[in-house]
C-alpha cells in the first residue's frame, strides 16, 4: 500500500478487513485507550512479537465482537458470564484470562497460531468493548468466516504510545501494513484527561489458576480461594470492581502480579 496511513471514517474501515484477510499482515487501530497492533495469523503474530519487542511468555489477546463469538471460543461459569454481560451493556472495556474450550480451538488458524497467542497454561486474554473502531473489525471477521483477531499495544513492549498515532514508535509504523489514524476518538474516551493522567490500558481480571483451570463458583460462600484477580488497573476500574464486589464475595487486587 503507497500511503499505509488512512483516518478512521467512523464506519468499519473494509480495506483493513480486506488486508487482514489476505494473509500474514498487521494493522494498527484506535481503541479507547490507545493504539492496539493487530492480525490474525502466525505470520501476523511473529511481525507483532517482531516489532514490540515482546516477551512471549504472555497470554495473547483475543479481540471479541460479540457475546456470542465470546462464549463459542473460551470456558466460562455462569459468574464470568454475567460480569461480561454487565460490561456490555455499560460499554465498559474488560479483559479476562480465561482457558479456551476444546471445541472454540477449532477456530484458532492451524498454522501454529496457539503457541504465539496462548500462554504456557494455555490461557489467553478475551476482550470486550475495547473501542469501536477495532470492534467493527473483530465483528466483520467473525460474521465471514468465523476469523480471530489477536492484538497487542502499538508500542514498544513496556512504552505507552500516549493514545496518539505518532506514539506507535517507528519499529511499528515500519512494521504495520496499514495504520488507521483515530486520535480524535482515543481522546473523546477520556476528555477530562491529560497524556500524564489518562489510562493507557483496560483492567484485565485473571478467572483462572496457576494452572490455567477456572476458579470456582463461590455462589454465597466466602473466603473462596482461588478466587479472581484483578491483574491490571485500568479504564473504568470503579465500575468493573463493583461488578466484581457484586458477583464475587471473594477477589484479590493485585495490580501487576502477572505482567
Amino acid at each position: 500500500m503507497e500511503n499505509k496511513h488512512i483516518k478512521w471514517s467512523g464506519n468499519l474501515q473494509e480495506e483493513a478487513v480486506t488486508l487482514l484477510k489476505s494473509g500474514g499482515k498487521t494493522i494498527v487501530c484506535p481503541t479507547k485507550v490507545g493504539y492496539i497492533i493487530a492480525t490474525m495469523d502466525r505470520v501476523g503474530l511473529e511481525r507483532k512479537f517482531s516489532a514490540k519487542n515482546r516477551k512471549r511468555n504472555k497470554p495473547g489477546v483475543v479481540l471479541v465482537g460479540s457475546l456470542e463469538q465470546l462464549d463459542e471460543l473460551a470456558e466460562m461459569t455462569p459468574e464470568i458470564k454475567k460480569i461480561y454481560e454487565k460490561c456490555w451493556e455499560e460499554d465498559v472495556l474488560l479483559g479476562c484470562i480465561l482457558p479456551w474450550k476444546a471445541s472454540g480451538k477449532q477456530y484458532i488458524p492451524a498454522d501454529g497460531s496457539s503457541e504465539l497467542m496462548s500462554d504456557t497454561r494455555g490461557t489467553s486474554c478475551f476482550v470486550i468493548k475495547f473501542g469501536v473502531p477495532g470492534e467493527q473489525i473483530a465483528a466483520k471477521l467473525w460474521t465471514d468466516q468465523q476469523s480471530l483477531l489477536f492484538a497487542s499495544s502499538a508500542n514498544p513492549s513496556g512504552k505507552g504510545n500516549r493514545g496518539v498515532v505518532a506514539g506507535i514508535g517507528e519499529q511499528i509504523e515500519h512494521e504495520a501494513d496499514l495504520i488507521i489514524d483515530g486520535d480524535d476518538y482515543v481522546k473523546s474516551i477520556q476528555p477530562d484527561k491529560t497524556v500524564d493522567t489518562r489510562y493507557e490500558q483496560g483492567v484485565m481480571i485473571s478467572f483462572v489458576d496457576a494452572h490455567g483451570q477456572l476458579v470456582p463458583e463461590q455462589g454465597n460462600q466466602r473466603s473462596v480461594e482461588p478466587a479472581p484477580v484483578l491483574i491490571r488497573k485500568g479504564l473504568d476500574l470503579e465500575r468493573i470492581m463493583f461488578h466484581l464486589s457484586e458477583g464475587y464475595h471473594s477477589w484479590n487486587y493485585r495490580h501487576g502480579e502477572y505482567y
